[in-house]
């Protein structure tokens, strides 16, 4: 009786899911600020306010929310969303980060013409196949001080992502132009730490591309993974990056599990 109970309640888990996914369109979509009170590091009350005040986005209609990625001082805010709440949703996380913030800091920089937008917030987003529970890879990349080469290490990881089995879509290059981003506004070429989505086909393909992207970025000059929450603790010239896996609602920290996959057996 007892595994005819557990049974039924994974069949009602099934459908519950299957109902989000069938008929649906969706995206993720991410947004990383810098509104810390430093230009090290994240505190733990932003943390914690960030987190605290999510439930406002998820009251919009997204299907999920969460603080993805904390690198250094910027954080970014990532959601799946159906296609026709997009705008909403993007400007309920950058309201987020309005009413968290320590300092308004890139959300200064958001305009709503092209000619006076300023270094403002970075902006990712990737379809997930209709027929997908979604899956996504999320980058957060941070610099002391704007250094130009992030780009391209960015670049790398999309770049290594592309073509591989059970991709579904990778956001689109990190170009030096003002951008336009949907429910928000215009920020301008100067915008700086940039982040990168993937979304995936299959759960057991996240640890493949994640592992593709993480080492493509690496490859670049003084370029470092670091664990969701680090301090940048790198001398001026550096690029810092965290890689989470956003899937169910849950957010799990890449860093721990390729840190130990890389160890050298001897």
């Amino acid at each position: 009786m007892k595994n005819k109970i557990y049974t039924n309640k994974i069949f009602i888990f099934y459908l519950f899911n299957q109902s989000i996914i069938q008929g649906v369109n969706l995206k993720i979509t991410a947004i990383g600020a810098d509104i810390s009170r430093n230009d090290v590091s994240c505190s733990a009350e932003l943390v914690e306010t960030i987190e605290k005040n999510l439930h406002t986005v998820k009251e919009l209609g997204a299907k999920d929310v969460a603080l993805t990625n904390v690198t250094g001082d910027d954080v970014v805010i990532s959601a799946f969303v159906e296609d026709d709440l997009l705008e909403p949703i993007n400007e309920g996380i950058v309201n987020v980060l309005k009413l968290s913030a320590e300092n308004l800091g890139d959300l200064s920089g958001i305009s709503q013409t092209p000619e006076d937008a300023g270094e403002g917030v970075s902006y990712a987003q990737a379809n997930i196949r209709q027929d997908r529970y979604p899956d996504a890879i999320v980058l957060g990349f941070d610099t002391y001080g704007g250094e130009p080469f992030v780009g391209d290490v960015a670049n790398s990881a999309i770049d290594a992502a592309k073509g591989m089995k059970n991709l579904t879509d990778v956001s689109d290059y990190i170009e030096p132009k003002t951008r336009e981003i949907p429910g928000v506004g215009y920020v301008s070429p100067e915008t700086d730490d940039p982040v990168v989505v993937a979304t995936v086909e299959d759960i057991e393909s996240v640890g493949v591309i994640a592992s593709a992207m993480i080492g493509a970025a690496l490859g670049n000059k003084n370029t470092y993974l670091v664990k969701r929450g680090t301090t940048c603790n790198v001398l001026p010239g550096s690029v810092i990056f965290s890689a989470t896996a956003f899937m169910n609602g849950n957010v799990i920290d890449l860093a721990v599990p390729f840190e130990n996959k890389t160890r050298i057996l001897r």
